[in-house]
């Protein structure tokens, strides 16, 4: 199983429902794992009866709310041990948002990591906050929401992130969020899908290509076939 680290205070739950939905039509076992303060997820993926803690399938995807660590999801599943739960699923994706979320699902170990944010004032600094959960160095990519890229921007978040334990990688994925696009999710969570159809091009490059980055190289040929499906709602 590998782990995908998100990190940061912005709004993400639902950009990262959509990478794991293109992860599972490529096949994969895929459980998004909401450690986040306000567990989105919990509000926004329909479930039955919502507990303090549990595990929902939607759209393929198995979301785990409220827990604190692997071992606790272990117990949930009635599992033998952590290597049971290893062997249950391709990819793990850690949507965390806090120091202690940072800490709890050990974010160090992951086999990638991105920080996410817009450049509001709340989504910077709560989540340059969050990186203070680091016990050790870890690189990052920055995914940053921002209709108009500024180096200057860019640059902020470097000077804010001094201090912490981040090491930043070069490459830098932009994501030019559209209203347009916030509306198209507004409606797929009334009709409770995830529907890629009417999004914007440049929403949708930034997913297929944040899925790539998570996929083996070997598999990238079969993601384009796979996406053009997933563009039509075939």
């Amino acid at each position: 199983m590998k782990q995908i680290g998100f990190v940061g205070a912005y709004d993400k739950t639902d950009f990262i429902l959509y990478v794991a939905k293109i992860l599972v039509e490529m096949g994969k076992k895929v459980i998004l794992i909401d450690g986040t303060i306000t567990q989105k997820a919990k509000y926004v993926v329909p479930t039955i009866k919502p507990s303090t803690t549990y595990m929902t399938e939607f759209e393929g995807i198995d979301v785990a709310v409220g827990f604190e660590n692997f071992e606790d999801i272990r117990e949930y599943l009635l599992l033998p041990d952590i290597t049971s739960l290893e062997t249950e699923y391709d990819y793990a994706l850690l949507d965390v948002d806090t120091a202690k979320a940072v800490e709890s699902w050990n974010i160090e170990k992951a086999d990638k990591n991105y920080f996410v944010t817009s450049f509001d004032m709340y989504s910077l600094k709560k989540g340059i906050e969050a990186l203070s959960g680091l016990r050790e160095p870890i690189k990052a990519t920055k995914i940053l929401f921002s209709k108009n890229a500024l180096k200057e921007e860019d640059d902020y978040l470097n000077f804010l992130s001094l201090g912490t334990k981040i090491v930043w990688e070069p490459e830098v994925i932009y994501l030019p969020f559209e209203v347009g696009d916030q509306t198209v999710i507004y409606n797929n969570q009334r009709v409770h899908k995830i529907k890629f159809k009417k999004l914007s091009n440049q929403y949708k490059v930034g997913l297929q290509y944040v899925a790539q980055k998570i996929l083996e190289e070997k598999e990238y040929n079969l993601l384009t076939k796979v996406f053009r499906k997933i563009e039509k709602g075939v």
